[in-house]
């Protein structure tokens, strides 16, 4: 939540310049409140474990989140009982003509698919489109990052040579942006996947801003200026186990596996796991619930004229740099 001081505190005119989130008493007088309506598209395999791990970071903030789990009618989920996709998930064309605050696409186990092969890229694509107009802000998780640069920026992945496994370091690039507020120069995340959406295309694009990366897994998070569409190839909401299984499955089905990098201890895979990611997540979180908290419209209608307003600005930042060339 942000801190409420008067305008007046030496304190305020510093903190503006730092970004940190500081309301005026007269602007907190006339806020209107109410619950943040999040859904989360689960494309994952294992839909409870994600559930689980996406819903313990949105649950760790002091304000109330109204959530719903969505699925895909053109794909029929096989690691999951039927009975918990019927009653606990949506299909989209129950929630097509709502709107939200914000909304998750998480990824998918299918990296080294062109994504015109996928089963159900149309009906994604017809989801991704959705989001444009009705809802706030969109996270777009590993898989679901590459899918969101490809479809809406026209950004390709590329397969890389081997899977990009396990804890890496990151740079912070902004740390006075909304979402890596408090950030460390360098923190932690886990990544396991067989593509990198390329980093040359990504910054071609002015309305893009790359967040965070590493020089070992590349581009981890991208945004736009407004922060209405996020991109984030990694998975900060992993539990301290996931890779562990990953890394065991894959070896007991004879895949070629390399032992999770900077994840056990020495590693070596019969020692315990170094936990280092998990302070991040959750601030991420925190900041990104935040921002849309803050920022969203009362009444959802409004995002509307918002969209006209964005659009305003991006033809003016693009046409003073025509001129500027």
């Amino acid at each position: 939540m942000p801190i409420l001081i008067q305008r007046g505190l030496p304190a305020y005119k510093t903190l503006k310049q730092e970004n940190v989130f500081v309301m005026q008493d007269r602007r907190a007088a006339k806020q209107d409140i109410r619950p943040l309506s999040v859904a989360i598209v689960n494309l994952m395999p294992m839909k409870v474990t994600t559930e689980t791990q996406l819903i313990r970071l949105l649950a760790n903030s002091p304000l109330q989140v109204e959530l719903e789990l969505l699925k895909l009618s053109s794909h029929q989920p096989s690691h999951v009982d039927p009975l918990h996709m019927e009653t606990f998930y949506r299909d989209f064309e129950q929630i097509r003509k709502q709107r939200l605050d914000a909304l998750i696409i998480t990824g998918a186990p299918i990296e080294t698919i062109p994504f015109e092969e996928v089963d159900y890229w149309g009906e994604l694509k017809e989801i991704m489109d959705y989001t444009v107009d009705n809802v706030y802000s969109t996270l777009h998780l590993c898989w679901g990052a590459q899918a969101g640069l490809y479809h809406h920026y026209g950004i390709e992945k590329r397969v890389a040579d081997k899977k990009i496994f396990g804890v890496f370091k990151h740079q912070t690039r902004d740390k006075k942006n909304d979402l890596t507020r408090g950030f460390d120069e360098e923190f932690y995340v886990p990544h396991s996947r067989w593509a990198d959406s390329v980093r040359e295309q990504i910054e071609a694009h002015p309305e893009l801003k790359i967040l965070a990366d590493s020089a070992e897994a590349g581009v981890h998070m991208v945004a736009t200026a407004n922060k209405r569409q996020i991109f984030s190839q990694g998975h900060s909401e992993y539990d301290w186990d996931t890779l562990k299984l990953e890394y065991e499955r894959d070896r007991k089905r004879g895949d070629k596996i390399n032992i999770p990098v900077n994840y056990f201890q020495d590693d070596d895979p019969t020692k315990r796991v170094t936990v280092r990611w998990s302070g991040h997540a959750n601030l991420f979180y925190s900041n990104w619930l935040n921002y849309v908290y803050q920022h969203t419209p009362y009444d959802l209608a409004d995002l509307d004229s918002l969209k006209r307003k964005d659009q305003g600005e991006l033809d003016f930042f693009n046409e003073n740099r025509r001129n500027k060339e």
